[in-house]
């Protein structure tokens, strides 16, 4: 791969978003801070063109060119409820050799070669790329340490559970240190899939086997939210760095506020209000979205939920009017975290959602989908103590008015309280500049980039 007019050094990093979720956006608040710390560095930032628009839209970056690169779609494909992991799974259909074309573009319309990858932690193929290239390659892992080294431990996992059995399922994972509270069912699903062939799952057993290659892996975490599993994963990867939070170690511009969420918590009393948000991916099911309407209704606790659908069909009537809450298509929600009238949010566990929600000192109440959300959330509950699950794993009217009042108004709520900001504490400090952790490790990494190039 080679611009039309190749110069004898280069400047150049070529970046590989995974555009599903919320991966993008991550990377790239990291792209904007090597930018801005190394002005000399030029990045090419490749995503398919519905991530491009998202994550450029409310980030102004400089020295950062976008690149689109193709979806996988056949021609005239309807987007749809229900068709997510299908778009996903088409992306990944010939995502590698896309994204060598996108980088022989970049390289041309950037007249420099590249001479550092930087991507997703998906991308395993990235490793041989970088290879191929010799040049080195730094992996963002945008989740959290635990499902990190679950990953990393799939084939030890899968000689000690049986992937048939339930009753092996339910057992907790002793044979992992820092795991006897985790249980086999608790893992992401693709850990112990049948099918190691599908897609994602043959995605994230490769990419297990090719991390450990990386010139540098980094996380956005800190090493102090989970010190037993740093140690493990420090000595199981090379360079592993702990980079964030990144909404603290380098925050964006605050979001417009469109529709006056903060003016409308200004209002309500001091940690009162439960904040609702699933994430944009997946949502809930109706029966559950009428069960989550009733408990509200009936404890009266005010409420601000970012909805992404159309509450005017999908939720009862006299929700809609109680008037003791407030329904956005889309909410500032790092920004509303940090705000006093919140006492506690409802969340999908992704993890941008629980950090954002560490990083503001806000309780949890879990209700995983998929993926990592399980472990985030189990891990939540059992090992930082700084939320709830949902009984059963599904909204119910009785799980949700349960919650809300462990939470809200309890001595474990208070106890809840107290862990969260713990650990919101840590992350502040972890991102101080020059003295804390994770600004030093990032200035680590940025002296791999340079060398590396």
């Amino acid at each position: 791969m080679s611009a039309s007019n190749p110069q004898p050094t280069t400047n150049h990093v070529a970046v590989l978003a995974f555009p599903f979720g919320s991966h993008a956006g991550p990377l790239l608040t990291l792209v904007r801070k090597l930018s801005d710390a190394a002005p000399h560095l030029r990045f090419s930032f490749l995503s398919t063109a519905k991530s491009n628009d998202s994550v450029f839209s409310s980030i102004g970056v400089d020295r950062v060119k976008r690149f689109d690169v193709g979806d996988g779609l056949p021609e005239g494909y309807v987007y749809g409820q229900g068709k997510q992991l299908k778009v996903m799974e088409l992306f990944l259909e010939g995502a590698e050799e896309r994204f060598k074309k996108g980088m022989e573009t970049a390289a041309s319309e950037m007249g420099e070669e590249i001479g550092c990858l930087i991507s997703d932690a998906f991308y395993w193929f990235v490793g041989e790329m970088a290879e191929e290239m010799k040049v080195g390659w730094v992996a963002l892992w945008t989740s959290g340490p635990r499902p990190l080294l679950v990953h990393l431990c799939m084939d030890l996992i899968r000689k000690h559970i049986d992937i048939n059995s339930c009753e092996s399922r339910e057992k907790p994972l002793e044979f992992l240190p820092g795991f006897s509270s985790i249980q086999g069912a608790d893992l992401p699903e693709e850990i112990l899939s049948p099918n190691l062939d599908s897609p994602f799952t043959n995605l994230l057993n490769k990419m297990s086997h090719h991390l450990p290659k990386a010139t540098s892996v980094l996380i956005n975490s800190f090493e102090q939210i989970d010190s037993q599993i740093h140690d493990q994963l420090n000595s199981s990867l090379q360079n592993y760095l702990n980079i964030g939070p990144l909404t603290v170690l380098s925050p964006s511009p605050p979001p417009s506020d469109d529709h006056n969420c903060l003016l409308w918590l200004d209002n309500q009393p001091p940690n009162s209000v439960v904040y609702i948000s699933f994430g944009g991916f997946l949502s809930l099911p109706p029966h559950e979205l009428t069960a989550l309407a009733d408990a509200l209704q009936e404890s009266q606790i005010p409420f601000l939920w970012s909805f992404r659908g159309n509450p005017e069909e999908e939720l009862p009537k006299r929700l809609l009017e109680s008037g003791k809450g407030k329904i956005v298509p889309w909410a500032p929600q790092g920004q509303i975290l940090m705000h006093s009238s919140v006492g506690a949010f409802m969340t999908h566990g992704g993890w941008n959602s629980v950090l954002e929600s560490i990083v503001g000192g806000v309780p949890m109440i879990g209700r995983p989908f998929l993926g990592d959300q399980r472990l985030n959330l189990k891990t939540v509950e059992n090992v930082w103590g700084i939320g709830v699950g949902l009984e059963g794993g599904f909204v119910t009217k009785s799980g949700v008015l349960k919650a809300l009042g462990l939470v809200l108004d309890s001595e474990k709520g208070k106890l809840t309280r107290e862990k969260v900001e713990i650990l919101r504490g840590l992350a502040h400090k972890a991102a101080e500049s020059t003295t804390g952790s994770s600004s030093r490790n990032f200035i680590r990494l940025l002296e791999i980039v340079t060398r590396s190039i």
